[in-house]
């Protein structure tokens, strides 16, 4: 049985179809020691072949009118990617190009020009310190050792499981003192210029919103969180002169990140349509403020294709009666 063939028993399109939607973060050009688990250009071109062979990819704001009104074709998926990241425009966006595959970004707007997410100021403070250990005696953490990148990367990932919920200005000054004790300073080319964010815009990518600066909506007061949503889309469309359509929620899951507020919120701004990180497909009975998005975390050509293929048989119902 073929890969196509088996994707269509799963969506055989129409009323009955689903919509896979994947997303991604980061494409390095090589692989990355710090995040090995992260695409290369050469492994997302792989995968890029392998969802061709498998799926119809669409653009994803027609994906989404389509899974509402009943029509999608057989083994429909669209490809979607978070934050901004520069790589997204000098490594992602050609390879997609090349295989005229579509694909949407969703900006953190205000990271634009110069700006750095906090998970970022962590990571890059790590990767680049002189420092053979990490003293953070005052988060209640014991000493992290950084002599290889074994070490830095299990470093990162314990201080991003710590910081993470953090209230955000309690979680910025835990930044500073992360980057002060590594003797680093932060980079500014991390995220997309506006500029090259239009560019993606005119060469008929789509944009989405992603909030201002990509809080957990769930640890701000509703005035500041439906900002942070409005805003966002404000920002996209002042600097694309397009309308900006589609959402996705920052981190994305229901109850923990966001919950029936930012549904609301996301709604009254003006978006058709938002995104979680749920594992799933969209359908036609889905919430079109809750859809899910699931991307395989194997390398492994077989297992990639078989967990996107089981995905498709996970038709979840949002359950926005969970509060924050």
């Amino acid at each position: 049985m073929s890969w196509r063939l088996l994707s269509r028993l799963g969506s055989p399109g129409a009323r009955r179809g689903n919509l896979t939607v994947l997303f991604f973060h980061r494409v390095f050009a090589d692989p990355d020691p710090l995040m090995p688990g992260e695409p290369t250009a050469q492994s997302f071109d792989a995968m890029l072949g392998w969802l061709q062979a498998q799926f119809t990819l669409l653009p994803l704001d027609e994906a989404v009118r389509r899974c509402g009104d009943g029509s999608l074709p057989p083994a429909a998926a669209a490809i979607t990617f978070d934050d901004g990241y520069r790589d997204n425009h000098a490594v992602a966006a050609p390879l997609l190009q090349r295989r005229n595959i579509p694909a949407t970004f969703f900006i953190a707007s205000r990271f634009l020009d110069g700006g750095l997410m906090w998970n970022d100021g962590i990571a890059e403070a790590i990767r680049h310190t002189t420092r053979a250990r990490l003293h953070l005696a005052e988060w209640g953490l014991p000493d992290l050792p950084l002599g290889d990148w074994a070490s830095r990367s299990h470093a990162v990932g314990t201080l991003l499981q710590k910081l993470k919920y953090l209230p955000p200005a309690e979680r910025d000054d835990a930044v500073r003192t992360v980057q002060t004790a590594c003797g680093t300073a932060p980079p500014t080319d991390l995220m997309m210029t506006s500029d090259q964010v239009r560019d993606l815009n005119r060469r008929g990518f789509g944009i989405g919103g992603h909030t201002c600066h990509h809080p957990i909506l769930t640890l701000l007061p509703d005035a500041e969180a439906e900002r942070e949503i409005a805003q966002g889309r404000a920002d996209l469309q002042a600097c694309t002169d397009s309308e900006v359509r589609l959402f996705a929620y920052p981190n994305g899951r229901l109850g923990k990140d966001y919950d029936h507020r930012h549904r609301e919120m996301t709604r009254r701004a003006g978006f058709t349509a938002a995104f979680t990180t749920e594992p799933g497909v969209c359908h036609q009975a889905s919430d079109p403020w809750a859809l899910p998005r699931f991307t395989p975390w194997d390398r492994d050509q077989l297992r990639f294709r078989l967990r996107l293929a089981q995905n498709q048989w996970n038709r979840p119902q949002a359950n926005l009666s969970v509060a924050a």
